[in-house]
């Protein structure tokens, strides 16, 4: 008897399965830059001095900044799929 494994073949609907906060602090902060970023999302961990290492402990302890770089990135994601296509 052979059981099917559903959870195998059914892939995460969720965009940010996979990704780490640390992989998106980093492409948001290379693709913009810390000062861009600090006025894109109004966060002081991304206007005072900030880095990864700092902007993850932050993040990991608030979860309204949490969900506002989440939204952030997700945003920029869709608006990169629709200039490519």
């Amino acid at each position: 008897m052979t059981l099917k494994n559903d959870n195998k073949s059914k892939k995460s609907e969720d965009p940010l399965h996979g990704v780490t906060l640390a992989m998106i602090i980093t492409r948001l902060q290379e693709a913009y830059g810390w000062e861009a970023l600090g006025q894109k999302i109004k966060i002081n961990c991304f206007t005072q001095n900030p880095s990864v290492k700092s902007s993850l402990t932050f993040l990991r302890k608030t979860p309204w900044a949490r969900e506002k770089v989440e939204k952030f990135y997700l945003n920029l994601l869709r608006k990169k799929r629709i200039k490519l296509s």
